[in-house]
């Protein structure tokens, strides 16, 4: 399996954000920081915002910060809500079209055993997990993104 970039994108965010909890971040700041795209990232902020990970702050001086701790937010939980709900192969749709083995095959049951595996070893982490030392990600931003304009840089 592979995470999509949205999923990617989205982990990323909550790490800046986990890294910079005394103050706000902007997306431009967020994209500077990872060199990636603004435009992508208002999806991923958006989605974030709508299902009550992050939360959002209009205005001038406004941004974006974690709307829990750290580590209230299970990395199971996020994927779920970025990856969405479309199935990984066909015959796991609500109705099957195209594949013709459907009716005998067991590929469905022994992939959907494989993904509630994969979500629930995620479940067991939290964002916390990832970010243990927030300090260290300092380097890896160029100076004035992490943390910049709120304070702690």
């Amino acid at each position: 399996m592979k995470l999509s970039t949205f999923s990617d994108y989205t982990l990323r965010v909550l790490i800046y954000l986990a890294n910079q909890r005394s103050g706000l971040a902007t997306i431009t700041e967020i994209a500077a920081a990872y060199q990636i795209s603004g435009n992508h990232l208002m999806k991923v902020v958006h989605q974030l915002a709508r299902t009550g990970v992050i939360e959002s702050v209009r205005g001038k001086g406004g941004g974006i910060r974690l709307a829990r701790a750290p580590d209230e937010i299970r990395l199971g939980q996020v994927i779920r809500a970025s990856e969405g709900a479309s199935p990984i192969v066909e015959c796991l749709a609500a109705t099957p079209t195209s594949c013709r083995i459907a009716p005998a095959c067991h590929l469905a049951g022994i992939l959907v055993s494989a993904f509630e595996v994969f979500y629930s070893k995620l479940d067991e982490s939290s964002l916390a997990d990832l970010v243990q030392q927030p300090g260290e990600f300092a380097a890896f931003f160029p100076k004035g993104t992490l943390i910049g304009r709120h304070g702690l840089s």
